[in-house]
């Protein structure tokens, strides 16, 4: 079975849940619940797995995200600094205004793709 075939992947770290899914050519990876120190491998684990994929467009989702601290901040800068080197695919559905707030007070917001 090839990763195209998956129609979804779920993988439960801790506070955090990853649900990972392809549909023809978009890939959506969605963050459920707290992303902080614990779950940031996992979240960097699936994305570099999706990353490798031929998928035209990949969509984080952080709207079902409670929390994320600064190493998830990392995390999702790290995520756009690899897109811009490799077709600019990934984007970031927005957070809920918790999550939101941290890209604001670090000054951030305008370093994402997000989309609504």
């Amino acid at each position: 079975m090839t990763t195209e075939d998956r129609p979804v992947v779920t993988i439960e770290h801790g506070p955090l849940t990853i649900r990972s899914s392809r549909q023809e050519d978009e890939h959506v990876v969605a963050l459920y619940g707290e992303l902080d120190l614990g779950g940031v491998e996992a979240v960097q684990d699936e994305m570099r797995r999706v990353e490798q994929t031929n998928s035209g467009r990949i969509i984080v989702d952080l709207s079902a995200l409670e929390f994320m601290d600064s190493t998830g901040l990392r995390t999702m800068l790290q995520i756009q600094a690899r897109s811009r080197t490799n077709g600019n695919r990934v984007v970031f559905l927005r957070g809920g205004p918790v999550v939101q707030r941290l890209f604001e007070i670090t000054g951030t917001d305008d370093r994402l793709p997000f989309i609504d």
